[in-house]
């Protein structure tokens, strides 16, 4: 019995450490975004939008890769891994999907530009043309 107990301690042990250490993105609303933005040196900042949508306006320095396109994951996964990814889109729906892809490639720190660029703009933050 006493075996029995401490085979259930040890599966609950071992499960609970699986369910947290799985990795997720960090949704930021602008403001967090870009006080994380400042603050982190090395980074990746990835706008996941269309080429025309990025030639009406970008965050500065960002490396653009089209979620849309056949070899989005190909591409994303070139990327240093040991930066952290600072994503965003239009409007969210695409940089939370490639959140998800990021992290399934091993990326370990992901923020996700809650409202994408709409959100920015109408923040009044800087844009790039």
């Amino acid at each position: 019995m006493i075996n029995l107990k401490f085979l259930f301690i040890l599966m609950v042990g071992v499960f609970t450490h699986a369910c947290t250490s799985a990795q997720s993105s960090v949704l930021l609303n602008v403001n967090d975004f870009e006080k994380k933005l400042e603050v982190t040196k090395e980074k990746t900042i990835l706008d996941v939008r269309t080429k025309d949508e990025f030639g009406q306006g970008h965050l500065a320095n960002a490396t653009m890769i089209d979620y849309y396109k056949s070899d989005f994951k190909q591409q994303v996964s070139k990327l240093d891994k040991t930066k952290p990814v600072f994503v965003y889109c239009a409007a969210g729906g695409r940089s939370s999907s490639a959140s998800g892809i990021l992290i399934e490639l091993g990326f370990k720190n992901v923020y996700d530009l809650q409202g994408g660029m709409r959100a920015w703009v109408a923040a009044k933050r800087a844009v790039v043309k």
